[in-house]
């Protein structure tokens, strides 16, 4: 490792950067560098605007991987070398506007049904029921549960925030369940990897990806749907039942609401029980008004 990666790698975690956020954005500069054969630090701001251009006009690089190249490169520039271009203001992927995949209660259980393994059912289970990331359903630990009060302890999730979130009965049955199994003094869902009971790290999430994508291919659901996909539906889920959307933001450990209100534009339920509200409130403006031709 040069000394110039291992400085930067210093600031990130000085910056107290999440670990998969230093991966990405150290591979970020490298690729920046090896676009150009050359060290980063020795990359002009004139390449540096080329590089951008070439990343939209010619590889059609994706939002998401524009916005992880633009933060990457940016604070390698900016806290690493203390280059402050004006061309960081420039460059902005553009806004997208997209809106997640969600799945119908009857599609997340018919998915869930078709997972073959029990340990891989259990995790998107709770992923589904606890609207959890994928890292936090598969990081969950015994002290995280708190079945007095029927809720889940997420610690040091994204933006190294903690957060509590409802435990249904169900979930909760299910987590006993699976500890049963393997009796692990700490880790829920521990690797599969060798002796269970000693294993130090949870389960490989790419695992839990491929028995979804595996379910999800057994059922006759044509949507484009991932484990991610189950967070977006519990919200719109707990939405069309009525949940104060403030709940579902704080649930989510989203840090704006802003973020948590595109569940408001996922569900024809919100938007038909809107819509009768609103006759209702309107219903005798007809009353007051004179008889005139149409």
């Amino acid at each position: 490792m040069t000394q110039l990666r291992q400085r930067m790698l210093a600031d990130m975690q000085l910056r107290g950067l999440a670990l998969k956020t230093q991966k990405s954005y150290s591979r970020a500069v490298q690729q920046l560098a090896q676009h150009y054969s050359k060290t980063p630090d020795q990359i002009t701001e004139e390449e540096l605007r080329d590089y951008f251009l070439y990343l939209k006009n010619e590889k059609k690089a994706s939002r998401s991987a524009c916005t992880v190249a633009l933060c990457g490169i940016k604070f390698f520039f900016e806290q690493t070398l203390q280059r402050h271009w004006k061309t960081f203001d420039l460059v902005r992927p553009p806004k997208s506007k997209k809106l997640p995949v969600v799945l119908s209660q009857d599609e997340v259980r018919c998915v869930l049904s078709k997972v073959r393994r029990s340990h891989y059912r259990i995790c998107l289970t709770t992923i589904y029921a606890c609207g959890l990331r994928l890292q936090e359903g598969i990081g969950l630990e015994v002290r995280d549960i708190d079945a007095d009060r029927e809720m889940l302890h997420i610690r040091q999730a994204k933006g190294w925030r903690d957060r509590y979130v409802p435990l249904p009965q169900t979930a909760l049955t299910l987590l006993r369940q699976q500890w049963v199994i393997h009796r692990h003094p700490t880790l829920l869902f521990p690797s599969l990897r060798g002796a269970t009971k000693q294993a130090t790290q949870p389960m490989n999430p790419s695992g839990v990806q491929r028995a979804f994508k595996a379910a999800l291919g057994d059922s006759s659901i044509s949507k484009p749907a991932t484990v991610h996909t189950l967070r977006h539906s519990w919200a719109t889920h707990l939405l069309e039942a009525g949940v104060n959307l403030r709940l579902i933001q704080l649930w989510l450990g989203h840090k704006s609401l802003q973020t948590t209100a595109i569940y408001t534009h996922l569900t024809r339920n919100a938007e038909t029980l809107a819509g009768e509200k609103i006759n209702h409130l309107m219903a005798d403006l007809a009353n007051h008004q004179a008889d005139v031709p149409w």
